[in-house]
């Protein structure tokens, strides 16, 4: 199964493709997914959190599904700041003043990012893995080999090679990082196709290859996210209140949740997501993760 139709509105660059459900004049919960995801991540989150008594908002990033750049000339860029100005635009387009930012992978850096950069537009995050924003000059710093074992896929995508194996083998790709992610997520090759078709969409691989790239300063990001990415290289605290989540069998590279504990600085809770729950969390344990969103809301 998968959601029904989507809906389509221009924000700002793109034309973004969404799901959504729930009462229309609800709060807002906006839920982000990441790679190599897609909004069905949320696929049985969206109806739970709808009978709650929210509005949800799944959209597509940039580079899936039926989200398209508004312009050919525009670069398919793939930088932090500029997801992050993807989901602001996408909130002015819905005339959201504010809503809760949830998310895992990419989406749990872009909810990061929003509260840190626009705390008045989040009511409340939830992030999976914790405190994700980064920076070009902390990612220079050289990691032991076992750490840097784990990012193998970033340097691969690094080298022209690595971009072609990725336009090619792109759905080989992201079943292997979905299990060695999920290493006890029994998911069924239908629930794996139902996403994978995601990364049809024509700019997937140059965001994707971009995003990684930029991260090790080996591509250049645009001159409108400058400042904002100085500011995000400052590591700056949420105040917004937090709810981050781990899952207990997560085999993708994560820190530990006491190195960024400090990091939040409003009403704060870290939780521990036990069963054999990898790092697409919103999938795998649904309930737990609709479970923090209600609960940050009442902080």
């Amino acid at each position: 199964m998968s959601f029904d139709a989507l809906k389509q509105i221009d924000a700002g660059l793109l034309s973004v493709g969404y799901a959504e459900a729930g009462p229309p004049d609800s709060p807002a919960v906006i839920l982000l997914h990441g790679w190599p995801y897609d909004i069905h991540s949320y696929f049985e989150v969206t109806p739970l959190l709808a009978s709650a008594g929210y509005r949800v908002i799944v959209p597509y990033l940039r580079g899936y599904g039926t989200t398209r750049f508004l312009s050919a000339a525009t670069l398919r860029n793939g930088q932090q700041s500029a997801l992050a100005v993807d989901v602001v635009a996408l909130m002015d387009a819905l005339g959201l003043e504010r809503a809760i930012i949830a998310g895992c992978d990419w989406g749990a850096r872009t909810a990061g990012v929003m509260a840190a950069l626009w705390p008045e537009r989040c009511r409340a995050i939830v992030s999976v893995s914790g405190y994700l924003i980064g920076s070009q000059q902390a990612n220079q710093a050289p990691l032991p080999p076992e750490a840097e074992l784990q990012w193998w896929y970033q340097y691969y995508f690094a080298t022209e090679r690595g971009r072609a194996g990725y336009e090619r083998y792109r759905r080989d790709f992201a079943k292997l990082i979905w299990r060695t992610a999920s290493p006890r997520w029994d998911f069924d090759d239908a629930t794996f196709e139902r996403t994978a078709r995601s990364f049809d969409n024509p700019d997937h691989v140059d965001i994707v290859i971009h995003n990684y790239r930029w991260r090790l300063g080996l591509a250049q990001g645009e001159p409108e996210y400058e400042d904002l990415e100085r500011r995000l290289a400052e590591a700056p605290v949420i105040t917004v209140p937090a709810i981050t989540l781990e899952g207990d069998a997560n085999g993708a590279p994560h820190p530990d949740p006491a190195a960024y504990a400090d990091k939040f600085t409003g009403k704060y809770t870290h939780r521990l997501i036990a069963g054999g729950v990898g790092h697409n969390l919103p999938q795998e344990a649904p309930r737990a993760f609709v479970e923090a969103v209600v609960e940050v809301d009442g902080y």
